[in-house]
């Protein structure tokens, strides 16, 4: 799934930006932009330097963040985790 039109120089800047941020997931960038995760990694190759693409790709690789189901499931065995956890003192909070 490709742009349907060209997109200004702020939409192109904010996408790039979208795509960096560690809390914004693929999916919102869907939502927004209609850019599949596929669809993202290739803009940003096009659209960035070889080696700012490359650092890209090493940090959003295997990123739970940027993935909205991945982040669910890992919010709902953190908090399995968590919430029966004995705190310091060893209380079960």
């Amino acid at each position: 799934m490709g742009l349907i039109e060209p997109l200004t120089e702020a939409e192109r800047s904010r996408l790039i930006e979208m795509a960096w941020d560690d809390r914004t997931p693929f999916e919102m960038i869907r939502l927004q932009y209609g850019l599949t995760e596929a669809s993202v990694i290739d803009f940003m190759r096009s659209n960035m330097k070889k080696s700012s693409f490359r650092m890209w790709r090493k940090r959003m690789n295997g990123r739970l963040t940027k993935h909205q189901a991945l982040r669910s499931s890992s919010k709902a065995a953190h908090s399995l985790t968590n919430d029966t956890a004995p705190n310091k003192k060893g209380l079960t909070v």
